[in-house]
Protein backbone atom coordinates (compact mmCIF):
# COMPACT_ATOMS: atom_id res chain seq x y z
CA UNK A 1 0.00 0.00 0.00
CA UNK A 2 2.65 2.66 0.46
CA UNK A 3 4.53 1.72 -2.43
CA UNK A 4 1.27 2.22 -4.51
CA UNK A 5 1.32 5.71 -2.76
CA UNK A 6 4.77 6.80 -3.33
CA UNK A 7 4.15 6.06 -6.78
CA UNK A 8 1.22 7.68 -6.98
CA UNK A 9 2.76 10.82 -5.19
CA UNK A 10 5.78 10.54 -7.78
CA UNK A 11 3.13 10.86 -11.09
CA UNK A 12 1.26 13.50 -9.71
CA UNK A 13 4.79 15.70 -9.12
CA UNK A 14 6.01 14.46 -12.82
CA UNK A 15 2.95 15.85 -14.01
CA UNK A 16 3.02 19.64 -12.99
CA UNK A 17 6.84 19.85 -13.23
CA UNK A 18 6.52 19.06 -17.10
CA UNK A 19 5.67 23.08 -17.79
CA UNK A 20 9.34 23.95 -16.18
CA UNK A 21 10.76 21.59 -18.04
CA UNK A 22 9.76 23.15 -21.24
CA UNK A 23 10.23 26.49 -20.21
CA UNK A 24 13.96 25.80 -19.18
CA UNK A 25 14.42 24.60 -22.97
CA UNK A 26 12.87 27.02 -24.63
CA UNK A 27 15.94 28.96 -27.21
CA UNK A 28 16.45 32.43 -25.47
CA UNK A 29 15.80 36.05 -28.44
CA UNK A 30 18.63 37.93 -29.41
CA UNK A 31 19.29 40.56 -26.96
CA UNK A 32 18.36 44.41 -28.71
CA UNK A 33 22.10 46.37 -28.04
CA UNK A 34 21.75 49.62 -28.32
CA UNK A 35 24.15 52.78 -29.65
CA UNK A 36 27.37 53.70 -27.52
CA UNK A 37 26.34 56.49 -24.98
CA UNK A 38 28.93 58.34 -23.24
CA UNK A 39 27.96 59.42 -19.91
CA UNK A 40 29.71 61.62 -17.45
CA UNK A 41 30.89 60.90 -14.44
CA UNK A 42 32.19 63.61 -11.74
CA UNK A 43 35.61 63.32 -11.29
CA UNK A 44 36.56 59.80 -13.63
CA UNK A 45 36.90 58.61 -16.79
CA UNK A 46 33.72 58.79 -19.31
CA UNK A 47 31.55 55.83 -18.98
CA UNK A 48 30.57 54.04 -22.21
CA UNK A 49 27.28 52.13 -22.37
CA UNK A 50 26.17 49.85 -24.97
CA UNK A 51 27.53 48.87 -28.35
CA UNK A 52 27.65 50.91 -31.90
CA UNK A 53 24.42 49.65 -34.32
CA UNK A 54 26.86 49.36 -37.54
CA UNK A 55 30.19 48.75 -36.39
CA UNK A 56 33.50 49.58 -38.74
CA UNK A 57 36.96 50.11 -38.74
CA UNK A 58 38.50 52.89 -39.26
CA UNK A 59 39.56 54.94 -41.75
CA UNK A 60 43.28 53.85 -43.46
CA UNK A 61 45.72 56.89 -42.82
CA UNK A 62 46.32 58.25 -46.66
CA UNK A 63 49.99 57.32 -47.84
CA UNK A 64 52.74 59.27 -47.01
CA UNK A 65 55.09 60.40 -49.68
CA UNK A 66 58.76 58.67 -49.39
CA UNK A 67 60.03 61.59 -51.15
CA UNK A 68 59.54 63.87 -48.76
CA UNK A 69 60.77 61.98 -45.77
CA UNK A 70 64.13 61.05 -47.42
CA UNK A 71 65.05 64.32 -48.07
CA UNK A 72 64.08 65.16 -44.43
CA UNK A 73 65.64 61.96 -43.08
CA UNK A 74 69.07 63.41 -42.87
CA UNK A 75 68.39 65.51 -39.34
CA UNK A 76 72.59 66.11 -38.68
CA UNK A 77 73.04 67.12 -42.98
CA UNK A 78 70.26 69.49 -42.43
CA UNK A 79 72.14 70.88 -39.34
CA UNK A 80 75.28 70.96 -39.94
CA UNK A 81 74.02 73.01 -44.10
CA UNK A 82 72.25 75.43 -42.01
CA UNK A 83 75.14 76.19 -39.31
CA UNK A 84 78.11 76.44 -42.11
CA UNK A 85 75.94 78.42 -44.49
CA UNK A 86 75.41 80.95 -41.70
CA UNK A 87 78.96 80.79 -39.46
CA UNK A 88 80.93 79.97 -42.99
CA UNK A 89 79.46 83.12 -44.83
CA UNK A 90 80.48 85.07 -41.59
CA UNK A 91 84.40 83.73 -41.93
CA UNK A 92 84.60 84.30 -45.42
CA UNK A 93 83.31 87.95 -45.41
CA UNK A 94 85.38 88.54 -42.39
CA UNK A 95 88.42 86.89 -44.56
CA UNK A 96 87.49 89.52 -47.51
CA UNK A 97 87.79 92.23 -45.44
CA UNK A 98 91.28 91.30 -44.30
CA UNK A 99 92.40 91.11 -47.68
CA UNK A 100 90.41 93.69 -49.60
CA UNK A 101 89.75 96.19 -47.50
CA UNK A 102 86.88 98.14 -46.62
CA UNK A 103 84.88 100.31 -49.57
CA UNK A 104 85.99 103.81 -48.14
CA UNK A 105 84.66 106.78 -49.38
CA UNK A 106 86.74 108.57 -52.16
CA UNK A 107 86.70 112.16 -50.80
CA UNK A 108 85.83 111.46 -47.12
CA UNK A 109 82.85 112.39 -45.10
CA UNK A 110 81.40 115.84 -46.29
CA UNK A 111 79.52 116.19 -43.41
CA UNK A 112 76.32 117.19 -45.24
CA UNK A 113 73.39 114.88 -44.66
CA UNK A 114 70.83 113.64 -47.15
CA UNK A 115 67.61 112.26 -46.53
CA UNK A 116 67.37 108.74 -47.64
CA UNK A 117 64.93 106.84 -45.71
CA UNK A 118 61.60 107.74 -43.76
CA UNK A 119 61.27 107.28 -39.89
CA UNK A 120 58.58 104.64 -40.68
CA UNK A 121 61.13 103.01 -43.13
CA UNK A 122 63.53 103.11 -40.25
CA UNK A 123 60.83 101.66 -37.64
CA UNK A 124 59.73 98.54 -40.49
CA UNK A 125 63.28 97.88 -41.32
CA UNK A 126 64.21 97.44 -37.56
CA UNK A 127 61.07 95.67 -36.96
CA UNK A 128 61.92 92.84 -39.19
CA UNK A 129 65.71 92.97 -38.52
CA UNK A 130 65.55 91.92 -35.23
CA UNK A 131 62.58 89.57 -35.70
CA UNK A 132 64.64 87.94 -38.34
CA UNK A 133 68.38 87.37 -36.20
CA UNK A 134 66.14 86.46 -33.19
CA UNK A 135 64.44 83.46 -35.61
CA UNK A 136 68.01 83.07 -37.32
CA UNK A 137 69.44 82.09 -33.81
CA UNK A 138 66.71 80.59 -32.47
CA UNK A 139 65.80 77.92 -35.88
CA UNK A 140 69.94 77.08 -35.84
CA UNK A 141 69.68 76.21 -32.34
CA UNK A 142 66.26 73.94 -33.11
CA UNK A 143 67.64 72.38 -36.37
CA UNK A 144 71.26 72.14 -34.89
CA UNK A 145 71.03 72.28 -30.99
CA UNK A 146 70.56 68.28 -30.36
CA UNK A 147 74.09 68.35 -32.10
CA UNK A 148 75.93 71.06 -31.09
CA UNK A 149 74.69 71.88 -27.75
CA UNK A 150 72.75 69.43 -26.30
CA UNK A 151 75.85 66.52 -25.65
CA UNK A 152 77.77 69.52 -23.49
CA UNK A 153 74.66 70.56 -21.59
CA UNK A 154 72.43 68.62 -18.81
CA UNK A 155 69.62 67.12 -19.88
CA UNK A 156 67.14 69.44 -17.35
CA UNK A 157 69.36 72.54 -18.74
CA UNK A 158 69.10 71.47 -22.57
CA UNK A 159 64.91 71.05 -22.41
CA UNK A 160 64.36 74.17 -20.73
CA UNK A 161 66.98 76.56 -23.25
CA UNK A 162 65.13 74.74 -26.00
CA UNK A 163 61.54 75.12 -24.70
CA UNK A 164 62.44 78.44 -24.79
CA UNK A 165 63.87 78.84 -27.98
CA UNK A 166 60.94 77.25 -29.86
CA UNK A 167 58.60 79.81 -27.70
CA UNK A 168 60.56 83.12 -28.50
CA UNK A 169 61.06 81.56 -32.05
CA UNK A 170 57.26 81.05 -32.50
CA UNK A 171 57.02 84.78 -30.78
CA UNK A 172 59.33 86.59 -33.70
CA UNK A 173 57.42 85.16 -36.26
CA UNK A 174 54.46 87.77 -35.93
CA UNK A 175 56.83 90.61 -36.22
CA UNK A 176 58.70 89.51 -38.93
CA UNK A 177 55.83 88.65 -41.01
CA UNK A 178 54.46 92.12 -40.36
CA UNK A 179 57.84 93.65 -41.26
CA UNK A 180 58.40 91.53 -44.44
CA UNK A 181 54.87 93.04 -45.46
CA UNK A 182 55.20 96.33 -44.92
CA UNK A 183 59.14 96.24 -46.79
CA UNK A 184 57.55 94.34 -49.47
CA UNK A 185 55.01 96.59 -50.42
CA UNK A 186 56.50 99.36 -49.91
CA UNK A 187 59.45 99.41 -51.22
CA UNK A 188 59.14 97.06 -54.35
CA UNK A 189 58.74 100.02 -56.04
CA UNK A 190 62.63 101.38 -55.78
CA UNK A 191 63.58 97.91 -55.92
CA UNK A 192 62.74 97.67 -60.19
CA UNK A 193 65.66 96.54 -63.04
CA UNK A 194 67.70 99.08 -64.37
CA UNK A 195 69.90 99.61 -67.68
CA UNK A 196 72.47 100.65 -65.20
CA UNK A 197 72.45 97.42 -62.98
CA UNK A 198 74.45 95.50 -65.35
CA UNK A 199 77.50 97.79 -65.28
CA UNK A 200 77.08 97.68 -61.63
CA UNK A 201 77.78 93.96 -61.24
CA UNK A 202 80.84 93.54 -64.30
CA UNK A 203 82.59 95.88 -61.71
CA UNK A 204 81.12 94.25 -58.56
CA UNK A 205 79.48 97.69 -57.43
CA UNK A 206 83.37 99.06 -56.83
CA UNK A 207 83.84 97.20 -53.84
CA UNK A 208 87.16 94.96 -54.84
CA UNK A 209 90.63 96.99 -54.38
CA UNK A 210 92.38 95.30 -56.74
CA UNK A 211 93.56 94.94 -60.50
CA UNK A 212 91.36 96.84 -62.86
CA UNK A 213 88.46 97.28 -60.45
CA UNK A 214 90.21 99.44 -57.74
CA UNK A 215 88.59 102.97 -57.85
CA UNK A 216 85.44 102.17 -59.61
CA UNK A 217 82.19 103.89 -58.82
CA UNK A 218 79.79 102.35 -61.16
CA UNK A 219 75.96 104.10 -61.87
CA UNK A 220 73.42 102.97 -59.61
CA UNK A 221 70.07 104.61 -58.66
CA UNK A 222 68.14 104.88 -55.37
CA UNK A 223 69.00 100.86 -55.22
CA UNK A 224 71.88 99.20 -57.07
CA UNK A 225 72.24 95.92 -57.86
CA UNK A 226 73.34 94.14 -55.25
CA UNK A 227 70.37 95.76 -52.93
CA UNK A 228 67.63 94.87 -55.33
CA UNK A 229 69.13 91.25 -55.73
CA UNK A 230 68.86 90.88 -51.75
CA UNK A 231 65.34 92.64 -51.83
CA UNK A 232 64.00 90.06 -54.49
CA UNK A 233 65.70 87.52 -52.25
CA UNK A 234 63.76 88.51 -49.29
CA UNK A 235 60.86 89.03 -50.46
CA UNK A 236 60.96 85.55 -52.64
CA UNK A 237 61.99 83.32 -49.58
CA UNK A 238 60.51 85.55 -47.52
CA UNK A 239 57.14 84.71 -48.83
CA UNK A 240 57.86 80.97 -48.50
CA UNK A 241 59.21 81.71 -44.96
CA UNK A 242 56.19 83.02 -44.03
CA UNK A 243 53.77 80.40 -45.71
CA UNK A 244 55.85 77.54 -44.67
CA UNK A 245 56.06 78.93 -40.92
CA UNK A 246 52.06 79.61 -40.51
CA UNK A 247 52.09 75.42 -41.73
CA UNK A 248 54.56 74.47 -39.01
CA UNK A 249 53.01 76.50 -36.66
CA UNK A 250 49.07 76.03 -37.32
CA UNK A 251 49.46 72.34 -39.34
CA UNK A 252 45.56 72.42 -39.50
CA UNK A 253 45.70 74.61 -42.51
CA UNK A 254 47.08 71.61 -44.70
CA UNK A 255 44.87 68.76 -45.27
CA UNK A 256 47.68 65.88 -45.23
CA UNK A 257 50.95 64.81 -43.72
CA UNK A 258 52.44 66.04 -47.02
CA UNK A 259 51.61 69.06 -46.77
CA UNK A 260 53.53 69.50 -43.45
CA UNK A 261 56.43 67.75 -44.57
CA UNK A 262 56.82 69.79 -47.85
CA UNK A 263 56.58 73.27 -45.74
CA UNK A 264 59.21 71.77 -43.25
CA UNK A 265 61.44 71.55 -46.70
CA UNK A 266 60.60 74.70 -47.58
CA UNK A 267 61.02 76.43 -44.57
CA UNK A 268 64.94 74.63 -44.24
CA UNK A 269 65.56 75.70 -48.08
CA UNK A 270 64.56 79.20 -47.27
CA UNK A 271 66.40 79.07 -44.10
CA UNK A 272 69.41 78.29 -46.11
CA UNK A 273 69.40 81.05 -48.22
CA UNK A 274 68.41 83.95 -46.51
CA UNK A 275 70.66 83.02 -42.92
CA UNK A 276 73.48 83.01 -46.08
CA UNK A 277 72.21 86.77 -47.29
CA UNK A 278 71.14 88.20 -44.24
CA UNK A 279 75.28 87.88 -43.01
CA UNK A 280 75.74 89.55 -46.38
CA UNK A 281 73.57 92.01 -46.04
CA UNK A 282 75.11 93.05 -42.39
CA UNK A 283 78.71 93.31 -44.15
CA UNK A 284 77.94 95.55 -46.24
CA UNK A 285 75.81 97.85 -43.95
CA UNK A 286 78.13 97.79 -41.05
CA UNK A 287 81.85 97.04 -42.28
CA UNK A 288 82.17 96.46 -46.52
CA UNK A 289 80.59 99.65 -46.96
CA UNK A 290 82.09 102.96 -45.10
CA UNK A 291 78.67 105.23 -44.00
CA UNK A 292 76.21 102.96 -45.34
CA UNK A 293 74.98 101.97 -41.51
CA UNK A 294 73.87 105.55 -40.99
CA UNK A 295 71.37 105.46 -43.33
CA UNK A 296 69.28 102.50 -41.26
CA UNK A 297 69.82 104.36 -37.89
CA UNK A 298 69.26 108.19 -38.76
CA UNK A 299 67.52 107.62 -42.18
CA UNK A 300 70.60 110.05 -43.61
CA UNK A 301 73.35 109.19 -45.34
CA UNK A 302 76.47 111.59 -46.05
CA UNK A 303 76.14 113.80 -49.65
CA UNK A 304 79.52 112.20 -50.67
CA UNK A 305 78.08 108.44 -49.59
CA UNK A 306 74.95 109.35 -51.97
CA UNK A 307 77.16 110.46 -55.02
CA UNK A 308 79.88 107.49 -54.69
CA UNK A 309 77.09 104.81 -54.40
CA UNK A 310 73.78 106.34 -55.51
CA UNK A 311 74.90 108.66 -57.93
CA UNK A 312 71.63 108.73 -60.32
CA UNK A 313 69.33 108.93 -57.45
CA UNK A 314 71.88 111.78 -56.13
CA UNK A 315 71.17 113.67 -59.36
CA UNK A 316 67.60 113.45 -58.98
CA UNK A 317 67.38 114.91 -56.34
CA UNK A 318 69.56 118.13 -57.31
CA UNK A 319 67.01 118.40 -60.29
CA UNK A 320 64.31 118.10 -58.24
CA UNK A 321 65.57 121.39 -56.16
Amino acid sequence: MKSLNAFISGAVALVFSLPLLAADTLTPEPQQWQPIQEVAIQGDIPELRGMPEHAQFPDALPPVNQGYLDTLAPASWWADLLSYSFFGMIVLLALFVAINGKAKLSQGFSGKKIDRWSGMDVLVHWVGAIACLLLIITGLIMVAGRFWLEPNMGASHWTGFIGTSVALHDLMAFPFILGWAVMVVKWAGKQLPEACDIGWLKVVGGYLNFGSFKGKHPDAGFANAGEKLWFWCFALFGALMVGSGLVLMFPSLVATKDGANLALILHLVSAFVLGAFTVVHIYMATVISEGGMECMLSGKCDENWAKQHHNLWYKSLSKGK
